[in-house]
């Protein structure tokens, strides 16, 4: 099993790394934590106990049916010419027809094979669980620094007001504008903390861990010049219609068997009889022991139940068709939502990259203002406050952008 972990962790990092040039240097510590996850989830032991369980069901129905052994005693002895018979020890061993028993294997293979797929599509979307956890803690990490920055911002441009308080070019209300606004800006930062600390506990969580264990991120995700091609007949090849596949495959194999059981049973068995030597008497089968080969055939002939269980798999095998066509419909839903929320989430990266390098255009000319005196501390808050708009924005963009590339990797990869 492990072996197979590692061989989808592989095809899916290399996906993303030649996808991303971002995330390359990243690639190995994402992979560390994908095959963590995979190795440590409850869910995924979950899942391959119940294969474990499916699959050892194959012992269970490789059987006979119970062979049966009876003891009599006759407390009335009867007597025949060769003496009194004492007691009766029989035995008797039913036997499926032909195939029976092989038709049973292969029908509970087949809901093991189904069962397995449970497996594979929990493991995906672990992995992409813990990628977009992994992008949620990265831009937290990022909207974190930003404001950094921008509170340092303001600590210069509080620095400026001050001067211009004392040579009467602003008012104390300039001052404590600004100071309010980094107070907000303080306030957010220490709410972004917050919800940090919650995402790391969910990413932890999600490699079986203590919550406290610090979790390294890439400092910076840019977003690839193009997009990689999109192949959407992967789609068809989802673990998730696949699954329905085998279970289709399962009632097939559940018919074949109904057909089998409705044929009949063969017994064999053996009646033993001791007979008591007759007194007085000789003769050469004097107390001769009764021993008494049997053969026996059990014929369904109020044969509904099997006429009925026929009808139920045509039934289910049309129910599963009908569920794989949902499901099919809800995936190609989710990978045509995802494929435009990427490229939705690529234009506005690069409008706030327009916006943002405005505003910093606009920030300049003000600073050069202040030199001639002519500063209005409420453009610089409109401006800051824009500017960090924008960045906030444009990290949520870049996000958008590879939470969506996860989904779509998820739904497209083989």
């Amino acid at each position: 099993m492990k072996k197979n972990n590692n061989h989808i962790v592989q095809k899916v990092v290399l996906f993303l790394g030649s996808c991303f040039l971002s995330l390359f240097t990243n690639a190995q510590e994402l992979e560390t934590y994908i095959n963590k996850a995979l190795d440590t989830s409850p869910e995924i032991q979950k899942f391959e106990l119940q294969y474990n369980i499916a699959s050892e069901k194959v012992n269970e129905v490789n059987t006979l049916p119970n062979t049966e052994f009876g003891v009599g005693y006759f407390i009335s002895e009867p007597e025949t010419r060769t003496g009194a018979q004492r007691f009766k020890v029989s035995a008797k061993q039913m036997f499926p027809w032909f195939h029976t028993i092989s038709a049973r294997e292969n029908y509970v293979n087949a809901l093991a094979d189904a069962k397995y797929e449970d497996i594979v599509i929990a493991k995906r979307k672990l992995m992409a669980s813990v990628s977009q956890s992994y992008y949620n803690l990265y831009a937290n990490k990022v909207k974190q620094n930003v404001l950094v920055e921008n509170i340092k911002l303001l600590d210069t441009y509080e620095t400026l007001a001050l001067t211009s308080v004392e040579v009467g070019k602003a008012s104390a209300v300039d001052v404590l504008r600004l100071q309010m606004r980094q107070n907000e800006m303080q306030q957010l930062l220490e709410v972004l903390g917050q919800q940090f600390l919650a995402e790391q506990t969910n990413f932890n969580k999600l490699l079986n861990r203590d919550k406290e264990i610090a979790v390294s991120i890439v400092n910076e995700l840019n977003l690839p010049s193009e997009d990689f091609e999109i192949n959407t007949k992967n789609l068809a090849l989802h673990p998730e219609l696949l699954k329905y596949d085998k279970l289709y495959q399962s009632v097939e194999k559940s018919e074949l068997l109904n057909q089998k059981e409705s044929n009949p049973l063969i017994g064999f068995g053996l009646d033993y009889i001791n007979v008591d030597e007759r007194p007085d008497m000789s003769f050469s089968d004097n107390g001769k022991d009764i021993v008494m080969p049997m053969v026996s055939v059990s014929i369904p002939i109020f044969n509904k139940k099997y006429k009925s269980q026929t009808k139920q798999n045509e039934f289910q095998q049309q129910e599963i068709e009908a569920q794989k066509q949902e499901r099919l419909n809800t995936l190609e839903t989710l990978l045509d939502k995802a494929v435009n929320d990427r490229i939705s989430a690529r234009i506005s990266y690069n409008t706030q990259a327009k916006n943002l390098q405005q505003a910093k255009d606009a920030e300049t000319i003000l600073v050069k203002s202040y030199e001639t005196g002519t500063i209005d501390f409420n453009d610089v808050l409109d401006i800051q406050e824009l500017q960090l708009k924008f960045q906030m924005n444009q990290i949520e963009a870049v996000k958008t952008y590879y939470v969506q590339t996860t989904i779509i990797n998820y739904l497209i990869t083989k």
